[in-house]
């Protein structure tokens, strides 16, 4: 099962990496994530998380971080390739492992349909 493989090479952990993607602005929410994107240079997709001290205390953003990676290791092959992510849970809602799936999938698409209009117009 391959496609369903979370390697370091999928994650984003780099300040530098966080400042690129924050810096470019393009962003889309919904009431479970916040998630900001850019394009980067490789075929696949890559994650990063920020929980802020917002959503409680270490357990609960541990939690909330464990969740969201997991989400995106079970939906990473239906998301647009090659993209930058970091998935920001928003601290008024305890989202689950479907509300993150879905809201992965539904934002990544908006985005990514965003820089291509962007990079075509």
């Amino acid at each position: 099962m391959k496609q369903f493989e979370f390697p370091n090479t999928k994650r984003i952990r780099s300040q530098q990496d966080f400042d690129t993607i924050y810096s470019a602005r393009q962003r889309a929410g919904d009431q479970c994530l916040l998630l900001f994107a850019v394009r980067n240079e490789l075929n696949q997709t890559r994650l990063g998380v920020s929980v802020s001290r917002k959503n409680g205390n270490a357990v609960k953003r541990a939690r909330k971080k464990r969740l969201i990676r997991e989400a995106f290791r079970l939906v990473q092959h239906q998301l647009p390739r090659g993209l930058d992510l970091i998935a920001i849970p928003r601290p008024t809602v305890e989202g689950d492992l479907k509300q993150y799936q879905s809201s992965l999938k539904r934002l990544s698409q908006k985005i990514n349909h965003r820089l291509e209009h962007k990079q075509s117009g």
